[in-house]
């Protein structure tokens, strides 16, 4: 029998310490959480991808009372921006959530496990890692990859 350990680099920043395009990256992913649909269970949720051409594509989760019938901010967005932009690349992703007070979450938010599996097969069919940034209030973390958010996933699409 063997033991392992599988672990992942996270970098902790404020909004002031990114770089001015993940700046805007979050922002956007924030501002989506305005346009959530979330009346069962009050967690507004917003995503923006960075696109290689450029293009920030935010979306909002959308609930839905025929529940599982709604879906995440994370793929809203990502479903989107490929369907609109189909040769583009992911380049980051930024998630960003309000608490049922409507303030945005202290910690920073991670996506579903649905979501680290779509995100993975695009950053898979894509070549690239994805940056991911996770928002919180005051705070987000960055990793490097898709791939660090779900470390033994399935890989294989062939």
């Amino acid at each position: 029998m063997k033991e392992f350990e599988v672990k992942i680099k996270v970098v902790e920043a404020t909004d002031n310490e990114l770089p001015e395009q993940l700046r805007k990256l979050v922002d956007t992913a924030r501002q989506a959480t305005e346009r959530s649909y979330a009346p069962f269970s009050n967690f507004h949720v917003g995503a923006a991808l960075l696109l290689s051409n450029g293009e920030i594509i935010s979306g909002s989760n959308q609930e839905n009372a025929a529940y599982p019938s709604g879906t995440c901010a994370e793929r809203t967005c990502a479903f989107y921006a490929h369907s609109t932009y189909p040769q583009e690349k992911f380049v980051a992703i930024a998630v960003a959530a309000r608490d049922t007070s409507g303030e945005f979450v202290d910690d920073p938010v991670a996506p579903c496990g649905a979501c680290r599996q779509v995100l993975l097969e695009f950053e898979k069919t894509s070549g690239q890692p994805v940056r991911v940034i996770l928002c919180g209030k005051d705070r987000v973390f960055m990793l490097d990859s898709v791939q660090d958010l779900l470390p033994l996933a399935f890989v294989d699409f062939d």
